[in-house]
């Protein structure tokens, strides 16, 4: 009886959600999906038109063995604010596919996909996890199309980082300023590559002229020497870090350095790293939450902020500068808004202050810290209840959101998956979604608009 309860719970929550659509959202796609998906990454955008951009999705299918496990780069079209008409975005089938994704490429993946990282000075090179102490490097534009039937051989990745002594599944960083790459894994080590010896400029590859071999401009790809044999290269660490007594669950570079770095593991540690002074932590906050860590961010515009989130169902934000008291961890703030282990953890590129986060209790919350013991809240976005720095809830999804990104390219722009197995015995839901911008611009800013507009209808109105 109690899980049909909770169902209806679920249901009714969603319903009411949908209803919302059109007051709450400026665009929203709602694409179904056949098997579930563990992570969901933005690429290079492709193409600025009057009403949308195209750009690159990263996806992953985690499918029942029936048919390989791939890794999917789609095409997506991104409507541009204010252009979506209300009606139109809360007009989905919950089975059906969005016209706003499509298929571009498959990559028959060696095993499922955990997690995906696009490198940030060439989001055509990603990395991904899976269940093997490796990390799998593939350009996607080099990559050939392959189509997933029983029986297909796998595609050949274009490195291979090796260094973990266990399965590393999960935690996984690309580095901002360099060409480097992070991991944790069961082993408890953090893991350091530089990606940089393999590689070069497409200029380099066509004319073999070595003058841009380290051209970071975003025109590279990587030239793995792997025409020659059937092994991919293979690429040795540059560092092993030891300090964690469980798992590292995942790990995040600091954004302006190459050699700074924190992780997070199960065993309820916050570390941080720097690889000039040696392989031990700099500073190891002992009890970052009260249960296993999940996820951590570093603040790309504060670099003293750094999120983390835990199986105790709370992020918790920390100032480097001050990051423990005796050892055990001491917070600025604690935001418990989530009833359920929080998964993942990003702040905006938009706003320093504003991150999301999404845990398995299917709701994706967006947060602004710097709301945080302000008495006056905006009318209407603040219900009684509502923990403080909670703005805006996304509840589209009926299952636990395993994965979200920020869109650099198309600013409050998100894209979220879930993993609807549990709820509805489905595949996954992907979304992505734009909240309305009345909900997070200043407030006299959107009382002028509202004054406006009260003025335009008043002038509309009959004359008795």
């Amino acid at each position: 009886m109690r899980e049909r309860g909770g169902k209806a719970t679920v249901d009714e929550r969603y319903t009411q959600w949908k209803s919302l659509i059109p007051v709450l959202y400026d665009w929203l796609a709602n694409h179904n999906l056949v098997w579930p998906s563990l992570s969901c990454r933005w690429g290079p955008q492709l193409e600025q038109a009057t009403y949308k951009n195209r750009q690159r999705l990263y996806l992953s299918e985690q499918t029942d063995g029936s048919v390989p496990n791939t890794l999917v780069i789609a095409n997506c079209e991104v409507v541009k604010p204010r252009v979506a008409a209300a009606e139109h975005i809360s007009q989905f089938n919950e089975e059906a596919r969005s016209p706003f994704v499509k298929k571009y490429k498959t990559i028959i993946h060696p095993g499922e996909v955990n997690r995906i990282r696009e490198l940030p000075q060439n989001s055509k090179i990603v990395a991904t996890h899976t269940d093997s102490p490796d990390v799998l490097i593939w350009d996607v534009e080099a990559q050939p199309n392959r189509h997933p039937m029983l029986g297909a051989a796998e595609s050949r990745p274009d490195l291979i980082l090796t260094g973990h002594q266990q399965n590393a599944e999960f935690a996984l960083a690309m580095c901002p300023t360099e060409p480097f790459v992070l991991s944790g894994g069961k082993d408890k080590s953090v893991v350091l590559w530089s990606i940089h010896d393999h590689i070069s400029s497409v200029a380099e590859s066509t004319s073999k002229s070595p003058a841009s071999a380290s051209n970071s401009s975003g025109k590279q790809s990587i030239k793995a020497g792997n025409e020659k044999s059937s092994d991919s290269t293979t690429v040795g660490p540059r560092g092993v870090y030891q300090g964690h007594e469980d798992t590292v669950e995942d790990v995040q570079f600091c954004p302006s350095s190459a050699q700074e770095f924190c992780s997070v593991g199960d065993d309820s540690c916050l570390i941080l790293w720097d690889a000039r002074v040696g392989t031990s932590p700099v500073v190891k906050v002992e009890k970052a939450h009260n249960s296993d860590l999940h996820c951590v961010d570093w603040n790309p515009h504060d670099q003293n902020l750094i999120l983390t989130g835990s199986a105790d169902n709370s992020v918790r934000m920390f100032d480097r500068r001050n990051l423990t008291s005796g050892g055990v961890g001491s917070p600025i703030y604690k935001f418990e808004g989530h009833k359920a282990a929080v998964l993942c953890v990003q702040w905006s590129p938009d706003r320093a202050s504003v991150f999301g986060s999404a845990a398995e209790d299917g709701f994706l919350n967006i947060w602004d810290h710097e709301r945080v013991g302000k008495k006056k809240e905006r009318a209407g976005t603040k219900t009684p209840n509502s923990p403080p720095g909670l703005f805006f809830q996304h509840a589209g999804h009926r299952d636990k959101v395993v994965d979200f990104h920020w869109n650099a390219s198309d600013p409050w722009t998100i894209v979220s998956v879930s993993d609807d197995c549990g709820s509805t015995g489905g595949g996954g839901t992907l979304q992505i979604w734009r909240m309305s911008d009345l909900i997070y611009r200043p407030e006299e800013e959107v009382l002028a608009e509202l004054e406006k507009f009260k003025a335009h209808l008043l002038s509309c109105s009959p004359k008795s």
